[in-house]
């Protein structure tokens, strides 16, 4: 089993600090406050990103969904057409769509791109945001839906007339003119009770937030027995944002630097709202900092893993934090757990992932991690202006000298 690696596209804007350019306010997030350093997600910044991870090895790259960034759909088919390999790790929510219509979104998604669609399901941990979209249904039941949506998408795929009539949908003769060739693998997280079957009935890769080893492998035990006792085997991967840098001091300086911009009104205005999930993920995340109360200093929580992200970030709340070789040592621990791919990220993403490619990456193929056919990575790293950057070695300069 080797390793995956896959990056992410901040269609939600970027930057060279966790504060967010969407407030966290008492009544939820007031969008658009003026924060220094913030990239918007244009297409043109999109496209570097994009065209920086596939030259450096990354196989694929997350688009997120939600009401604070661009659609998924729509800026990665635009992306796909500035690459060549690069997949793309599509989010969507199943309660805003119907099953059928996704199902054919998929297939001619694959048939533009030639096979580089990824599916990953979002079932939703936020009834506020749901409510957005119109989805009224509760936490479980939303997880029922997903499920029943999922058995849709697979028969539809089928290639014949497909009916199902269930609790959440009643479809008669659904079908895709042409199913999509190769069939995308489907990622899905959950936490919750709810989420566990849904995970082992229909997902191919089982997608967790970045805990603790111990706790990633009891979430591995248990979404594997779940899977056996249907007669299915699903794969297993993390999604972690990354601080690689030459030397430990150096990647633990750029923690502190992030740390830095984040006030106490800051951090608990974000705590407040992030408390307020029903994402069971989420308020794991949140207990790996004690809801915000942890010590600044404390924040290690498992060796080279950092919960700074999570005071103020919702989601995906930690990062890997050392040298180059001490975060290849942890992406090691966690694909020894049975962990294959790896979805990672970093402040801002276009310097992260040349640090990551160009510090990481060698230190996984010299382990014999990654799969023969991945290409090496480029040397350099394009400024946000696109201009070429580097410093001896490859260092990004845009993060070598901090804001």
């Amino acid at each position: 089993m080797t390793v995956h690696l896959h990056w992410f596209l901040p269609t939600g804007g970027d930057g060279r600090t966790l504060v967010d350019r969407h407030a966290y306010t008492d009544g939820g997030i007031t969008r658009d406050r003026a924060v220094s350093g913030v990239r918007a997600p244009d297409i043109d910044y999109l496209t570097q990103i994009a065209k920086a991870a596939e030259q450096l090895g990354f196989e694929a790259v997350l688009t997120p969904t939600g009401t604070w960034c661009e659609d998924a759909w729509l800026t990665t088919v635009a992306l796909a057409q500035h690459t060549e390999r690069l997949k793309f790790l599509v989010a969507f929510r199943p309660g805003v769509i119907s099953p059928v219509l996704a199902a054919q979104m998929a297939s001619t998604y694959q048939r533009i791109t030639r096979g580089r669609l990824l599916l990953n399901v979002v079932t939703g941990g936020d009834s506020a945001e749901q409510r957005r979209f119109g989805d009224h249904l509760d936490h479980d039941l939303r997880y029922a839906r997903t499920s029943e949506f999922l058995s849709v998408v697979r028969g539809v795929w089928g290639g014949r007339p497909f009916d199902h009539e269930g609790e959440h949908f009643r479809i008669e003769g659904g079908l895709t003119a042409l199913p999509p060739d190769p069939l995308p693998e489907i990622f899905f997280g959950g936490s919750s009770a709810a989420a566990g079957p849904v995970a082992a009935e229909h997902a191919d890769v089982y997608l967790t937030w970045g805990e603790p080893p111990w706790q990633v492998k009891e979430k591995i035990d248990w979404i594997r027995g779940l899977a056996e006792e249907r007669g299915r085997t699903v794969r297993f991967g993390v999604r972690l944002h990354t601080i690689s840098r030459d030397s430990a001091r150096e990647a633990w300086a750029t923690a502190d630097r992030l740390l830095s911009d984040l006030d106490a009104e800051t951090v608990a205005a974000a705590q407040r709202v992030l408390g307020r999930s029903e994402s069971v993920g989420q308020q794991r995340m949140l207990a790996l900092h004690r809801g915000g109360s942890l010590g600044r200093d404390e924040l290690e929580i498992a060796p080279n893993l950092w919960a700074g992200v999570g005071l103020v970030r919702g989601g995906a709340g930690t990062a890997l934090v050392g040298s180059h070789a001490e975060v290849a040592d942890r992406i090691e621990e966690y694909h020894d757990l049975g962990v294959e791919h790896f979805v990672l990220s970093g402040y801002p993403h276009l310097e992260e992932a040349y640090w990551f490619g160009e510090g990481v990456r060698p230190e996984l193929a010299a382990r014999g991690l990654l799969p023969d056919s991945v290409p090496s990575p480029l040397l350099g790293v394009p400024a946000a202006n696109g201009r070429p950057a580097s410093a001896p070695g490859g260092a990004p300069l845009l993060v070598a000298g901090g804001r």
